[in-house]
């Protein structure tokens, strides 16, 4: 791929998602689509719990149903694709949406107030009339995937070629960040940090490289060492596994087309059967990478991975192939089924892997208790959003049938193969919910001792209530539901960012 630079290769991907987008808006507001188009077909991720909200939103003293706990002191941030001006949605792709970040404040048993903001790369800033300090980065892009805490700053990250932006407390974007300078190249969405070794990983990708790079930015907060491990056909990595001794790698048929770059495809992806899905183990300290081979799938997110004698256990959502991460002429991905959280064992002795379905209900966007990411855990949390489902299998405006999905949030006991579902009510959609420890400083706690917190739709209001839920009665009535003054639509993964 030689003859695609970075800057060609970004004109074919996320420098599209702005190229159906309204300029100079000058408000600090987007505009409503113009009133009385006429829509001649269906466009799944820019309605119903995914519409865009047009306007950026300040609330304080927030009302709550229930207490906040007063443990819960810092921010519960949730990054999403929210695109920003859009005129011509044919032009437009769900996962390339303007990034915008929706946060509430918590401190001592109040919530203090409520924020979003979109993300200010160069062209968002252009869209809003905003000056743009400096000059803008080779890929610019408004961070859309996620939003996590790194040393005191808060990062937003994108896949594939953009940097990550920093954001302050209240939401503002500082600009980008490289790690003092030590950033090369492209960054990650997914991030895994190990507690016990200080360490931050990453796994990238680009459409122009030959390989894929495995990161790690060391306790002073540089990228210490780089791995390039050769893949063919330019594959698409969203996510990895980590454990204290490997690196997981996820090799799937999803790879880089220049054809359809070159004809400008907002997402030039494609689901490339000649391409071997394979799963590839490396030692974290570097080195070669041992691969195994598997049937087609399309691997999603990890919840954690550890190491177990001499096998790696890692416990993660899929979709069956063939997945269409470009659609099929829709405005988002679309899947030919739904997810199921299942656990892969590596057997590095036997060289082979074994694929044992956890639960096969429809569910995305796992979580563990941070504090045990690399480490054997016992606990998981998905989110089960019928409005996700239905969007991924049908992108052509067919309607499944009503009790096909459901709104739930669910916890897995994964020692004794049991769950518990808080179930929510229809038009409830769920985001990702994000485990926060009681007591972060008590190491001895119980695994699933704190809560489990989440942005849910309150189809009562119109608008989002953040939920947060006792996970050891998960259950249960809500400890409290904070009332946001607007919606937050379905997007992607956030973070609790707790105060220093």
């Amino acid at each position: 791929m030689a003859e695609h630079t970075r800057r060609t290769v970004l004109r074919g991907t996320a420098g599209l998602a702005a190229a159906g987008a309204l300029t100079g808006l000058g408000t600090g507001r987007a505009a409503a689509r113009p009133a009385g188009r006429v829509r001649s077909r269906h466009y799944p991720f820019l309605e119903g719990a995914f519409t865009p909200v047009t306007e950026e939103l300040t609330a304080f003293d927030l009302p709550v149903t229930g207490r906040v706990p007063r443990e819960l002191n810092g921010r519960f941030l949730r990054n999403g694709p929210n695109v920003l001006g859009l005129e011509d949605p044919r032009a437009h792709h769900w996962m390339l949406g303007d990034g915008m970040v929706h946060g509430v404040r918590l401190r001592d048993g109040r919530a203090e107030w409520y924020r979003n903001r979109w993300v200010r790369s160069a062209q968002v800033a252009r869209k809003l009339g905003e000056a743009y300090p400096g000059p803008a980065p080779e890929e610019d892009f408004a961070c859309n995937t996620h939003v996590i805490p790194y040393r005191g700053r808060i990062l937003t990250l994108q896949e594939g070629g953009p940097p990550p932006y920093e954001l302050d407390g209240e939401l503002g974007t500082l600009g980008t960040y490289d790690f003092a300078g030590t950033l090369e190249g492209a960054f990650a969405a997914h991030t895994k940090f190990d507690v016990h070794a200080g360490e931050l990983h990453a796994v990238a990708y680009h459409a122009t490289w030959d390989h894929v790079r495995h990161l790690v930015v060391d306790s002073a907060g540089r990228v210490s060492r780089t791995t390039r491990i050769p893949v063919a056909d330019a594959p698409m990595m969203h996510d990895f596994a980590l454990t204290e001794r490997h690196v997981v790698l996820f090799d799937v048929p999803v790879t880089f087309d220049a054809a359809a770059a070159g004809r400008g495809a907002p997402v030039p992806y494609i689901w490339n059967r000649k391409h071997p899905t394979r799963v590839g183990v490396m030692r974290r300290t570097g080195g070669p990478v041992r691969w195994f081979g598997i049937d087609p799938v399309f691997y999603s997110h990890t919840l954690n991975a550890y190491d177990e004698g001499g096998s790696v256990v890692v416990d993660l959502t899929t979709y069956p192939a063939p997945f269409y991460v470009a659609g099929r002429g829709s405005d988002g991905p679309y899947a030919t089924g739904t997810t199921k959280l299942e656990r892969w064992t590596l057997d590095l002795h036997h060289g082979r892997v074994r694929q044992r379905v956890l639960d096969d209900r429809p569910q995305e966007f796992p979580r563990v208790n941070e504090s045990l990411v690399s480490r054997r855990h016992r606990y998981g949390y998905t989110a089960a959003a019928a409005g996700l489902s239905a969007a991924y299998l049908t992108p052509d405006g067919g309607t499944p049938p009503e009790d096909a999905f459901s709104n739930a949030l669910v916890k897995h006991d994964l020692l004794r193969g049991a769950t518990q579902v808080h179930r929510l009510p229809k038009g409830a959609a769920a985001g990702e919910a994000v485990f926060v420890p009681r007591d972060a400083g008590a190491h001895r706690a119980a695994e699933d001792d704190g809560y489990a917190i989440a942005y849910v739709h309150n189809p009562d209001r119109g608008a989002a209530d953040l939920v947060i839920l006792a996970a050891q009665d998960f259950t249960g009535e809500p400890v409290a539901r904070v009332h946001l003054p607007g919606r937050v639509p379905l997007g992607f993964h956030g973070s609790w960012i707790p105060d220093a």
